[in-house]
């Protein structure tokens, strides 16, 4: 996590974790080819959602002074956001009818679900579906205005989330896996979401909080409200207009 300020504006840059989820069905077409089927790849990406709580608070917890907190919500990212695909990866795998299964990867190819027996090519495909942890990299920039507001100051926030990559690994073998018959593995790695893409977001939530300059903090949450990380303090509002 770094957080910094620069002229007037507060810096957020963290790394968050979001649920996600993906759909996919898989068919395959001229089953017998060699070096094997033409094969197309649809679904959707489901994000989990990120929100920012700002809370606002008019003296430090654990003073003799008596501390009042306002928190605001901003969704940055709706749960349940969705990004579909289309993909047809380059004609390969083995051919004579294969035995075709899916499993799904990060973008550096590493397994973030258990790979899933979808059918034998002609016989028609069964659809895919796995839930994962997806990184992401969270770069905010806070501003205020009218710090002496009442109920509080104007915010604005803005910047972007970069999400980190994730692949469908198709496997085709020309024998069901563990039998006593020797088996070829062919694999084809397709990209449904490429490494760093990015949502860019611009905010600005009610006016609302504390008056008389509240020192403001901003924390990461799910979209069912779980944090995803701890508060980090940004300043005094006049510190960030």
């Amino acid at each position: 996590m770094v957080a910094g300020s620069a002229s007037g504006a507060a810096s957020v840059s963290t790394t968050v974790t979001i649920p996600a989820s993906v759909a996919a069905s898989v068919t395959a077409d001229g089953c017998t080819n060699n070096p094997g089927p033409f094969i197309t790849l649809s679904g959707e990406l489901a994000l989990g959602g990120i929100t920012a709580r700002l809370t606002f608070q008019n003296n430090v917890k654990g003073t003799h002074t008596h501390t009042e907190d306002v928190t605001t919500d901003v969704v940055i990212i709706p749960a349940g956001e969705k990004i579909t695909f289309a993909k047809q990866p380059p004609q390969g795998g083995v051919g004579g009818n294969p035995f075709i299964s899916i499993q799904f990867t990060d973008g550096a190819g590493t397994p973030v679900s258990d790979e899933t027996f979808l059918g034998r090519c002609v016989q028609g495909l069964e659809p895919a579906s796995a839930a994962f942890s997806l990184p992401a990299e969270a770069s905010v920039d806070v501003t205020t205005g009218s710090c002496d507001n009442s109920p509080g100051p104007f915010i604005t926030l803005s910047g972007e989330i970069a999400l980190a990559g994730i692949n469908a690994r198709l496997i085709f073998r020309n024998n069901v896996k563990g039998t006593h018959t020797h088996t070829e593995d062919v694999t084809a790695d397709v990209v449904i979401l490429p490494e760093g893409e990015t949502i860019r977001f611009a905010k600005q939530p009610p006016l609302g909080g504390v008056g008389g300059n509240p020192r403001i903090s901003i924390q990461f949450l799910d979209g069912s409200g779980n944090p995803l990380g701890a508060p980090i303090f940004l300043g005094r509002c006049v510190q960030l207009n």
